[in-house]
């Protein structure tokens, strides 16, 4: 781990990330990197140069990428993976997570999380403020899981999916890659074809 920290992005999700960041007290110094090149600071912190800018700098600093949308953030990440650099994870110290527990590089895990046994995080996910998930589940790449979320256990996650603020995914059930599940829905059966995904039960509308 290197004495400075990077965080692409500086919108709302950089914040929360930043704040993380700071209540793990593991960097001396850390700065925002933003396409937006008319901001000047964020969260009382230095934003010192662009996406593209912060990739020259994983030979000396840990770079991680606070974007919420998931290709995006995706495509970022490979970026830095190709220079060599592991990206760090981010996990607040209010968070619960079993000892067993796998989380990938470049995750953050935010205040109020429940993650319990035999869970797996994969790299470059979001695991928003008080979302659960329990035992032995599998949230793959690149997935969000949304603040307020309950998984119940033995749930699968695909690839780049977006689990929608306060929604249920009831036990053992799986939802595909590259799925969009809206606020409030309730999956009780698996969902096998990508797609967005609404309402109790959950359906899907496009």
């Amino acid at each position: 781990m290197k004495d400075r920290l990077i965080i692409i992005g500086a919108s709302g999700h950089g914040k929360v990330v930043a704040d993380i960041a700071l209540q793990m007290n593991r960097w001396k110094t850390i700065t925002f990197f933003d396409d937006n090149e008319s901001l000047e600071s964020a969260f009382g912190l230095d934003v010192s140069g662009t996406s593209t800018q912060a990739i020259a700098h994983t030979k000396d600093a840990d770079v991680f990428v606070a974007i919420g949308n998931n290709a995006f953030r995706e495509r970022l990440y490979a970026q830095i993976e190709a220079k060599g650099s592991k990206l760090p994870v981010l996990i607040h110290p209010h968070a619960i997570i079993a000892p067993d527990v796998k989380i990938g590089d470049g995750s953050v895990i935010m205040a109020g999380v429940v993650i319990n046994a035999s869970s797996k995080i994969g790299k470059g996910c979001i695991i928003n403020t008080s979302a659960t998930v329990d035992h032995d589940s599998i949230i793959e790449d690149f997935v969000h899981v949304s603040p307020g979320v309950n998984l119940a256990g033995g749930v699968t996650i695909g690839k780049r999916s977006w689990i929608g603020i306060g929604s249920i995914i009831s036990h053992n059930l799986s939802v595909t890659d590259n799925c969009m599940i809206g606020a409030g829905a309730v999956v009780v059966k698996d969902i096998t074809e990508p797609g967005t995904y609404v309402g109790v039960p959950a359906k899907r509308i496009k």
